[in-house]
């Protein structure tokens, strides 16, 4: 009779035993516990132990830390027919851990298809140069645009960076030739430029000379010290303009 009633007893305890170690659950400083209890949504838990009753609570583990999604290439065709292959990653984090169990089914693969839809959709409505030269402002308005749809699944979208954009080789090429082309505008305007300012600068130096007689006597008497001062078989002898004209209005009589 003692057997039996220290055996009965005996699996009590083990049975006590198991639904303690089933009954406590520990969390980590990053992770909380959803509780449901008969179904129905109780509480949020964690971190640290707790405690689920058996059969009568069921918990879901969900991760607060930032989540790192890299989303697949994506086949883009840009508002100017341009055919691109676009790849990005996506930085996230649960800031409602209820509301990702419950408002939708699996957030990681929700907001992956998200993820993919929207930067189809965002870069579609820009040109290849637009893709290639602001890269972070299309990065801000993929971030905004996931932010406010991933809201209500209690997820928090912290950036989005496009990480590469691939091109086919003709178009390389092309754009290589755009660019050439362009080095060579702004070579053409830039030597136009300065030839208009070396004219101008010249106009001006003319009207003041012609204000002051002697300043261009001066000037001849500058120009033969730089001529005497340089290692040169060459003479040069100044001749005033207004002798050459006589000379040239007496031939012409």
């Amino acid at each position: 009779m003692d057997l039996g009633l220290n055996i009965g007893l005996l699996v009590v305890i083990i049975i006590i035993a198991l639904v303690l170690i089933n009954a406590i659950k520990i969390l980590r400083e990053y992770q909380r516990g959803v509780v449901f209890t008969l179904g129905r949504f109780s509480s949020v838990k964690g971190p640290g132990i707790i405690f689920v009753i058996p059969i009568l609570q069921q918990m879901v583990r969900v991760d607060l830390r930032v989540i790192t999604m890299d989303v697949p290439s994506q086949d883009v065709i840009s508002r100017d027919n341009v055919s691109v292959k676009v790849n990005a990653v996506v930085y996230f984090r649960v800031m409602a851990p209820e509301k990702a169990i419950i408002q939708v089914e699996h957030y990681l693969d929700a907001t992956s298809q998200l993820a993919q839809t929207t930067l189809r959709a965002v870069l579609g409505k820009h040109e290849l140069d637009e893709m290639l030269s602001e890269r972070e402002k299309l990065n801000l308005d993929v971030q905004q645009i996931l932010d406010a749809q991933t809201d209500s699944w209690g997820i928090k979208v912290t950036n989005v960076e496009i990480k590469h954009i691939d091109l086919n080789e003709s178009m390389v090429r092309a754009i290589a030739r755009q660019a050439e082309a362009e080095r060579e505008r702004r070579a053409k305007v830039i030597h136009a430029e300065g030839e208009k300012q070396a004219a101008q600068a010249l106009m001006e130096a003319a009207e003041t000379l012609s204000a002051q007689p002697s300043a261009m006597q001066l000037r001849y008497l500058q120009t033969l010290t730089q001529v005497a001062g340089d290692k040169s078989s060459t003479l040069v002898f100044p001749i005033p303009v207004d002798l050459l004209s006589a000379l040239v209005g007496k031939k012409m009589e």
